[in-house]
């Protein structure tokens, strides 16, 4: 895909779902995690991916230089815990913007939160990650993990040019070890990378998805 195709997008919603029943697994112990996300989840909920997203994330690990590793902050999140985080930017956008439609204000928040019927985090097809040295520091990736648009100015965007050159290789050395692995990214978020779900099939012009969203058991 060369245009940014937006996650409320009807070609994203129009995509299949064949849910493969994979189970959810946790990533603790396997690969380096960030807690920042725990006081957010429900009991370590954003500690588990599926088994094909984790086993592609481990095969990325492998390819990235000597010295750098992934830092897993959040895979797995509750449908009620994206409801919230997308209604809660909505209505930050629609303060901002009285004279907004809510059709822009859907679309708008959809580049930062994912509309709750379709999100890949709610599948457990989704990681937010970001790269660590050797000691487990993370790296300047141009932007804190989380800033929406508005905070950065557009720096989230995958492809910004308003960050330096250092996190710009960075990027650039993630991207080529993730992408070489199977995963996508959603390109207003250098973070978020998914396997298997809805947003992936569109970009990869698999038929359908791998995975739905579904409850943690």
């Amino acid at each position: 895909m060369s245009e940014i195709i937006l996650m409320s997008d009807a070609r994203v919603a129009a995509i299949p779902v064949e849910e493969c029943g994979e189970r959810l697994v946790d990533v603790s112990g396997v690969l380096l995690v960030d807690d920042r996300k725990n006081k957010d989840s429900d009991g370590g909920a954003e500690l588990h991916l599926r088994q094909g997203v984790l086993d592609r994330l481990l095969e990325a690990e492998a390819l990235l230089p000597d010295g750098l590793r992934l830092l897993f902050v959040e895979g797995y999140r509750p449908p009620t815990l994206q409801r919230r985080y997308f209604e809660g930017y909505g209505d930050e956008l629609r303060a901002a913007h009285p004279d907004w439609s809510a059709d822009r204000i859907r679309s708008a928040a959809s580049r930062y939160v994912s509309p709750p019927e379709i999100a890949p985090h709610t599948a457990g097809a989704a990681v937010d990650l970001t790269l660590a040295d050797a000691d487990g520091r993370e790296l300047d990736l141009g932007t804190p993990m989380n800033a929406n648009p508005e905070q950065s100015d557009g720096a989230c965007y995958t492809g910004a040019d308003n960050i330096t050159a250092e996190a710009r290789a960075h990027r650039a050395v993630l991207g080529k070890a993730l992408g070489a692995a199977g995963l996508v990214n959603y390109p207003t978020e250098w973070w978020h990378w998914s396997y298997g779900d809805r947003y992936w099939a569109l970009a990869t012009g698999a038929p359908a998805a791998l995975y739905g969203p579904r409850e943690l058991s």
